[in-house]
């Protein structure tokens, strides 16, 4: 802030800092407010990332489980036949606005059926390793959705602290450091204008 230049001198210049120093308060109050409620949210998607990599986690384990007991009954040609029946999955990610940040809210996976003309899988270890890696893609969707929120909430968060930062440690003493050097200058003028006042008044009277 180069006051100086920018501030009138006199009585308009202290109403003009006092003026920018109100809203700045305010707004460092507004943005304090703001970054308790993304706090908040913040702990909360990193929860839901944390529940959904557990989710994804589990579910993966649990198909390469299935997917080694399968090559180990049929061998691997058995499930190559297996696999090239089945398309390529598809994703869609919902979007939302919450608190100025713009972040993925859902994800829909959807897994294409297995064509009549392809080979069904040869054992049942097969069967559940494919079913259980479809579930596994969802919650893969699932935590990458509650990761991309989580990460971008965080960025709110610091973008907003700095603001607060700014406001509280550069901006606003700035303000106050030029309003008290305004009013000491605007006392020590009405006092010398007193004193050439008076000074005056006794020279009349004489």
């Amino acid at each position: 802030m180069t006051g100086a230049r920018r501030t009138p001198p006199g009585r308009a210049g202290r109403l003009r800092l006092r003026r920018s120093l109100d809203v700045a308060e305010r707004g460092a109050g507004l943005l304090e407010r703001k970054l308790r409620v993304l706090r908040a949210e913040h702990r909360r998607l990193v929860h839901a990332e944390e529940a959904a990599a557990r989710a994804w986690s589990d579910l993966l384990s649990e198909a390469e489980t299935w997917l080694l007991r399968g090559l180990l009954l049929s061998g691997q040609q058995a499930l190559d036949a297996a696999a090239a029946g089945i398309g390529p999955a598809e994703a869609t990610v919902d979007r939302t606005a919450s608190l100025g940040v713009r972040r993925p809210a859902a994800a829909s996976v959807t897994v294409p059926a297995r064509t009549s003309a392809s080979a069904a899988p040869t054992n049942t270890a097969l069967v559940h390793a494919e079913a259980v890696y479809a579930r596994a893609l969802r919650a893969a969707a699932e935590y990458a959705v509650a990761r991309d929120a989580a990460e971008l909430m965080g960025a709110e968060v610091l973008s907003t602290r700095h603001r607060v930062r700014a406001l509280r440690r550069h901006w606003i003493p700035r303000l106050r450091e030029e309003l008290d050097r305004t009013e000491l200058a605007l006392e020590q003028a009405e006092h010398e204008d007193g004193v050439r006042r008076r000074w005056a008044a006794r020279a009349s009277g004489r």
